[in-house]
């Protein structure tokens, strides 16, 4: 399955444009969903059910307290606080897939939440610092693959913006990157995953508050797209 990568910094639109999407796959068809279900791994902390319920009210002819609730009854929320949480719950997710065939996307906001404390708590060695982040990508390889889900993860930007000319004159990046100023930091396992990376960032030269960009490229044909989306109160508006 495809692995599609959120990356970008703190409030620019990244769970928000999750929700439009979990919103789409829990609605039911005759509504314009998909009607499968959905798995969100929230290791952040930040996920809103009442956002998430407002935008579905939006998107529904008649909102009424049962079709909501039989929308989140397509959906399962699991919160993790560390890597090793993260690493046990996605262990014991393959039952949760063999007995729910309709759940199809596996959401995971943020894939990169643990970074610092893992480095902090490897020391010196990268092995230790990456152990766990490349047992969850091993994890997750086999799901998508056994139960053709697609995953959709959030990273956050963490490094900062390089100055240094002589760096980016003896190291040229792909446009994509360098308009992003992509710094990859996860382990190589994850980095291999992903299929497709949208880089999200906020449109400086809007006078709304709400305006974001995003560049999505796909990673094996090279395929760039830029495209631009405000969020109002019934979600994403592109």
């Amino acid at each position: 399955g495809d692995v599609i990568e959120f990356h970008g910094p703190e409030g620019t639109g990244k769970t928000e444009m999750l929700y439009h999407l979990v919103a789409r796959c829990i609605l039911p068809k005759s509504e314009g969903g998909l009607e499968v279900g959905v798995m969100f791994i929230d290791t952040d902390y930040h996920f809103d059910m009442l956002r998430l319920v407002t935008i579905l009210e939006h998107r529904l002819a008649q909102s009424t307290e049962e079709t909501i609730k039989q929308c989140l009854g397509r959906l399962f929320l699991v919160n993790c606080s560390s890597s090793t949480q993260l690493l046990l719950t996605l262990y014991s997710l393959e039952n949760m897939f063999c007995t729910h065939p309709s759940l199809c996307l596996l959401v995971l906001d943020s894939i990169s939440a643990f970074y610092w404390i893992d480095r902090s708590n490897g020391g010196e060695s990268l092995n230790l610092q990456e152990m766990n982040m490349k047992k969850c990508a091993e994890i997750l390889e086999k799901l998508l693959r056994e139960y053709h889900l697609v995953l959709f993860a959030t990273t956050q930007t963490i490094m900062q913006k390089s100055t240094n000319s002589a760096e980016h004159s003896f190291s040229p990046k792909p446009q994509h990157e360098t308009d992003a100023d992509y710094r990859p930091y996860l382990c190589k396992s994850w980095q291999q995953m992903v299929t497709h990376r949208i880089f999200f960032s906020k449109q400086s030269n809007s006078g709304n508050n709400k305006a974001f960009s995003v560049i999505s490229c796909d990673i094996k044909k090279k395929h760039i797209v830029k495209r631009s989306f405000t969020i109002a109160e019934c979600g994403v508006q592109f």
